[in-house]
């Protein structure tokens, strides 16, 4: 039985920041486990409420099946019960569930359930999916509202009364219109997840919607910075976030949008500029630039 039931897990991301950790691969794209757990341990003293191992900032789009399982099970016996390991989930129903049971069989407090590849499915076929995946495992599910998989209110209300054990809602696609009914509707049943690349851009306006939380890719490379912003936005304190977003967030953002695929490859590239490198991304990604890899360096001087 999973350690967490659903419901205590979905408590648990509530409760703080969320770290979603990249994946460390070698110059020749293997997985670099070592370095993987060392980067966990790190991002673990720095107080995260949960780890998302293997989302979309650890490349799980990437990864073989069995890395996937090397990924997840590493994560788990590195935080060893400290914080819940929600682990990415994903691609057509059938490999979907296959994901979710191997992610409970290694240890898993929960998973974050990705878009479907490829296909642009109507709502009743997008909830038959969930419905599915969720059936699959004991354990609680987060859903990923984003692309071609986005979810309204009248949905996720009978998702969650077919399905138990999702207990999660993440957005990415910042209809906060949308994140105000889905909020009215569902109240507490769902933990709601603010999950805009570079959430920190987002997170003043979706905390003051009543989202419990939000993702934060710049935990990977700059985490006492990330929480220092967390807690300005949790207090609503305007000009501490206002500053905050000038200095960094916003160039950082405008620095993002250089290249397609960035969201992931500035996680990488920041982390190669604090002194803690994750190897390069995996192609189709590429990697930033050699001039934006120094204006990243320079963004992130004196913030470390």
């Amino acid at each position: 039985m999973p350690a967490l039931t659903p419901e205590e897990v979905a408590k648990k991301l509530a409760e703080g920041l969320l770290a979603f950790p990249a994946t460390h691969f070698t110059d020749l794209f293997a997985f670099d486990e070592r370095a993987y757990r060392e980067h966990i341990e790190w991002l673990l003293s720095h107080g995260p409420a949960g780890l998302f191992a293997a989302g979309a900032a650890g490349e799980f789009f990437s990864l073989t099946f069995n890395e996937y399982a090397q990924v997840v099970r590493a994560a788990v016996e590195q935080a060893c019960g400290r914080v819940p390991v929600v682990a990415g989930c994903g691609y057509g129903t059938a490999m979907a569930r296959e994901f979710a049971r191997t992610a409970e069989a290694v240890g898993a407090d929960g998973l974050l359930l990705m878009p479907p590849y490829l296909v642009n499915p109507e709502p009743e076929g997008l909830a038959a999916h969930v419905e599915a995946v969720c059936a699959a495992t004991r354990l609680g599910v987060v859903v990923y509202s984003r692309d071609n998989a986005v979810f309204d209110e009248r949905m996720l209300e009978r998702l969650c009364e077919r399905a138990p054990n999702l207990v999660g809602f993440k957005d990415g696609t910042g209809d906060l219109e949308r994140m105000r009914r889905i909020r009215a509707q569902m109240g507490e049943r769902l933990t709601c997840i603010c999950g805009m690349p570079t959430a920190e851009a987002f997170a003043l306006a979706y905390l003051e919607i009543g989202f419990a939380t939000y993702s934060s890719a710049i935990f990977n490379f700059l985490p006492q910075f990330a929480q220092e912003f967390y807690r300005a936005a949790v207090r609503g304190d305007r000009e501490e976030v206002e500053r905050r977003l000038d200095e960094f967030v916003r160039p950082l953002v405008e620095l993002r949008q250089r290249g397609r695929g960035y969201a992931v490859s500035i996680v990488k590239a920041g982390m190669r500029a604090v002194g803690r490198p994750a190897g390069p991304v995996r192609p189709p990604l590429i990697d930033l630039k050699p001039e934006e890899m120094a204006l990243l360096a320079g963004l992130v001087r004196g913030k470390y």
